[in-house]
């Protein structure tokens, strides 16, 4: 008798916490960003966050609410390795209840999170992770991203470097993030010669090696030498310069980064790519607020990541007040396809076809300022969504 009393006092507690929690969830939005909090790519993972918290509150004037539901932001740290990523998604969607998930930054991560989201039927906005394959063979219905992918890098930066007689290698890191970007650079770049693709391991520290087999393949090329460069996180791939590339007439072009990454771009006043943004750039009232908003807070610039999670936050208030606070995914996923909204950057508009959102790029060339201890990227030209033809990857 005491044991089925027990029993009953136990389901009876069960039912209880679920009631409590359906209703605790009732009047929220839940919003989980998993992203890789600690590990080699920390300091993009804390600008996103930084950016996806402004712009939360940006978009919702200050006010945390849309359609009468608070906003309630649940952090997940995926320490840069996939299988803590795909554990902590679907922990985000079965125990704490997230409507929708932002994240994460690395592609390999990403990539291992994407099944989970279909598995839950619930959305992911990817940003910062670049990858093709992340909107390309490896999608689902359920993902979207704002961050830019490989293919938008690649052929705004091949729009700084395509020209008739030159040689161009490329030096990358050895994951989804490098090779990726090599092969849709590759793609994209007509006119110019790859003579050579140099993978190293994330965790490279010496270059020497590397940047030898570079220094070989392209010294004897006639015409203008480069070598493009696709890093990401710690390690410095610019110490190659130190290798006398001058001697050879070889130049070093990459696109954008972190303004910490960019302090090696002022050995290199002249040189040209194209970044996702520099805080500089964009003229628009929401680059404006997010910049202000920053000074004030951090007494510093904006960076680059921090326009990213901001972007998202943006784009996820734009669905939620369309739909005015509905969370039901088929939903969402009806509202945000085609969906137009307002970034830093600009408008951006998500692609039916592959949900990656269609953004302006921008073609810069190095200016040293000693006002700045960063290469400050000036302005050639704004490369928008329509000079950009970015292939859909997914065969959807």
């Amino acid at each position: 008798m005491h044991n089925t009393t027990r029993r009953l006092a136990v389901i009876a507690l069960a039912c209880t916490a679920t009631l409590g929690f359906a209703q605790s969830n009732k009047g929220e939005i839940r919003i989980a960003h998993v992203y890789d909090k600690t590990g080699p790519l920390e300091a993009y993972a804390k600008q996103t966050h930084t950016g996806l918290m402004m712009g939360l509150n940006y978009a919702t004037g200050g006010t945390m609410m849309v359609g009468g539901k608070k906003l309630v932001v649940i952090e997940k740290d995926s320490q840069f390795k996939p299988d803590v990523g795909k554990a902590q998604l679907a922990a985000a969607f079965a125990d704490d209840k997230a409507d929708i998930a932002v994240g994460p930054t690395g592609s390999g991560v990403a990539l291992a999170m994407l099944p989970v989201a279909e598995e839950y039927k619930k959305i992911l906005l990817v940003e910062p992770a670049v990858a093709d394959s992340i909107t390309g063979d490896k999608w689902n219905k359920y993902i979207f991203r704002t961050g830019r992918n490989s293919s938008q890098d690649a052929i705004s930066n091949a729009v700084a470097l395509d020209k008739a007689g030159v040689s161009i290698a490329t030096l990358a890191q050895d994951y989804a993030f490098g090779r990726d970007g090599v092969k849709a650079f590759k793609d994209a770049v007509k006119t110019a010669k790859i003579v050579h693709e140099e993978y190293l391991p994330t965790s490279t520290t010496d270059f020497t090696a590397g940047a030898q087999r570079l220094i070989d393949k392209l010294k004897d090329q006639p015409g203008r030498k480069v070598i493009f460069i696709i890093w990401a996180g710690a390690g410095n791939p610019f110490k190659i310069a130190d290798l006398d590339l001058k001697r050879y007439n070889i130049e070093i072009a990459t696109g954008g980064n972190i303004l910490p990454a960019m302090a090696a771009y002022k050995n290199f006043p002249g040189m040209e790519g194209a970044t996702y943004y520099y805080f500089g750039i964009p003229k628009n009232p929401v680059n404006e607020a997010m910049v202000a908003d920053h000074y004030k807070q951090f007494k510093s610039p904006p960076d680059f990541f921090t326009a990213g999670g901001f972007s998202a936050a943006m784009a996820v208030v734009t669905a939620l007040k369309k739909t005015n606070g509905d969370t039901k995914t088929d939903t969402l996923i009806k509202t945000m396809e085609g969906m137009s909204f307002e970034t830093p950057k600009g408008t951006m508009t998500f692609r039916q076809e592959d949900h990656q959102a269609m953004q302006s790029m921008y073609h810069f060339k190095i200016k040293v300022d000693p006002a700045f201890p960063w290469g400050v990227p000036e302005l050639v030209r704004e490369i928008k969504p329509a000079d950009m033809n970015v292939p859909v990857r997914n065969k959807r």
